[in-house]
């Protein structure tokens, strides 16, 4: 299976508003007790998360994760900080790209691939404003020129 494709569970769509991905990385997660169950579940939310690199681990922060209903004194923190596993290589250049101004490492998509969830994350450099008015207007245009031809090809 290709990187990205699975059951997704979850998707950040601010990301790609906010940020140019240039180069997307799979990660696997290390979870505690319940917090699969959730994620199966799809009680995740990547809007405010954001991963660091620290001591050579990479490591996302405020990804919440419900609590499991059946999950009673074995449940989890939700905004706990968790362990992303990457190759050391990949952390290498995650790194050496953070390193730049204006880059920072995003979750983009969680999902399930092979029984396993895994984060798909983006290598992205902040956009100003002008360049989000002008995906703003190419999407615009596009949906227009769409509901024109759909109109033609009515007749």
């Amino acid at each position: 299976m290709a990187k990205g494709t699975g059951k997704v569970l979850a998707q950040n769509k601010k990301a790609s508003h906010d940020y140019f991905i240039e180069e997307t990385y799979e990660a696997g997660m290390v979870l505690q007790g319940t917090e699969i169950k959730s994620i199966r579940a799809g009680k995740v939310q990547l809007k405010d998360a954001f991963v660091q690199i620290r001591r050579g681990e990479a490591w996302i922060s405020n990804m919440h994760i419900s609590p499991y209903d059946q999950g009673n004194r074995f449940n989890h923190d939700p905004l706990r900080v968790r362990k992303l596993l990457l190759h050391k290589k990949q952390i290498g250049e995650l790194l050496g790209a953070t390193k730049q101004e204006g880059y920072t490492i995003v979750p983009l998509k969680m999902y399930v691939k092979d029984g396993y969830a895994k984060l798909l994350i983006g290598l992205g450099k902040g956009k100003k404003n002008y360049d989000k008015r002008d995906d703003l207007k190419k999407k615009e245009a596009k949906r227009e020129m769409e509901r024109v031809f759909k109109a033609k090809n009515q007749y």
